[in-house]
Order: structure tokens, then sequence, then C-alpha cells
């Protein structure tokens, strides 16, 4: 089972870090057998500053129109693994992840699934936020994009992939994906999450925000609008 990692840049200057680790991990090319790892980095600004740093590391860099949405659907589209893994620049797998997600999909009634979220540096705040996202994520069944989502690659061709919209194509693709009877699981293996954005705009505004912005999108709200407002408010 051949593991593809798509991970969508945007001048984004730790990503060394990320790659470095990665690469590093015993389980990320098991043998013949499980097919291995390959990594995908696809780079939505138009100077392609991020590809320029990584060219002498073994991983595919593509360029797409900008759009976490529109980015990854490109990288899937070129992706040969039989499973598709969505990880964000700023979020770090735990050692065993490749290993966890050919275990979780020998289930043949899984179409894919998450890890559960911590953040770094971990506080008392931060850590009340993530165990409030993991009791909604495993209640839900909808996982944020920062749980590092993987699926099927059939399922995600068949379901026709992230819709192009400018904010929270991770929840409107996996509401969809569970609308459609599709099965997943929250592993209780946590990613550790960068929270410099929390840091940056303050803990509670920035929590509001996001509660405020999700509660819309479910509203039915255009995700042009909420992109707007999230920007308008700091993001």
């Amino acid at each position: 089972m051949k593991i593809s990692v798509v991970i969508p840049v945007f001048r984004e200057e730790g990503i060394a870090a990320l790659l470095d680790d990665l690469l590093r991990r015993s389980d990320a090319g098991e043998a013949s057998a499980t097919g291995g790892v390959e990594i995908i980095v696809v780079d939505g600004a138009p100077e392609g500053d991020t590809l320029r740093r990584i060219k002498e590391y073994p991983v595919l860099g593509l360029a797409s129109p900008p759009g976490r949405g529109t980015q990854q659907n490109t990288a899937a589209a070129a992706a040969s693994g039989d499973v598709l893994l969505f990880l964000h620049a700023d979020t770090i797998l735990p050692d065993t992840a490749f290993t966890l997600i050919r275990q979780t999909l020998r289930e043949n009634t899984l179409s894919g699934g998450a890890f559960s979220l911590s953040y770094e540096p971990r506080t008392p705040g931060l850590s009340f936020i993530a165990t409030a996202a993991n009791l909604r994520s495993g209640r839900t069944r909808v996982p944020y994009g920062d749980q590092a989502i993987f699926v099927r690659k059939s399922v995600f061709t068949e379901l026709g992939g992230f819709m192009p919209v400018p904010i929270m194509e991770d929840l409107e693709f996996m509401t969809r994906l569970r609308s459609q009877g599709h099965r997943i699981r929250i592993l209780a293996m946590p990613v550790r999450t960068s929270a410099r954005r929390q840091l940056r705009e303050g803990l509670v505004r920035c929590t509001l925000r996001n509660l405020c912005l999700r509660l819309l999108h479910h509203l039915g709200v255009a995700p042009q609008i909420l992109a707007r407002m999230y920007r308008r408010h700091g993001g």
C-alpha cells in the first residue's frame, strides 16, 4: 500500500524541517511489499520560492494556482499512491504514522481517517482547545485539515476531490465523504501542529473567530464571504 504525502505550501520557510522529519522515518519505505511513500510538495506561490528551497530533496515538486483545495487536487492528480495523506507544512506526524495508516486501511470498510490533534508548544489553553477539537471530530467524524487527513485515492477520485474554495475545503470534503456513507477512523495518536497562528493572533480571539466561521459554514454561508471575514479578522 503506497502512501502519497501531499504538502500544500505558500511561501513556506520551514519546509526543510518537515521534509527532514518525513525522510528520516523508518516506516516511510517499509520494503517493497508495502509500496513505500512518495512526497509531493505543491507550491501555490507564483514565484515558486518554496520549490527552490527543496530542489535537493528527493520529492516531487509541483506548481499550482494558489488555494489549498486547488493545490491538493493538483498533487492528487499526479500521485501514484493508493492512499493520499494531506499534510500541512506546520504539522509533524507521529513516529509510526505510515504504519498506523496501513494498519487502519487493512479494514476494507474504512475509506480513510485522520489523527488526533495536539499543539506545540503545549500550554493549558492550547491543550484544552485540542481536546475540544478531538471530542468534536470524534463525534462528528469530520476532522480538521491540520489533523493530517488520509483517504484512499480511489475514494478521493470518486468524490471529485476538494472543492476549489478559498477556505474550509477540508470540512467541506470530509462532510461530503460522510454524507456519501464512507466510514473513517480518528486515530488516538496525535499529530503535533504549530500554534504559531493562535499565539500571534491571541488564543481567545483566534478560537472564537474559527468557531464563528465554522458555524457560518454549516449554515451555508458562501466560502468567498467566509474567506473575506477570515482575512478581515486577522487570518
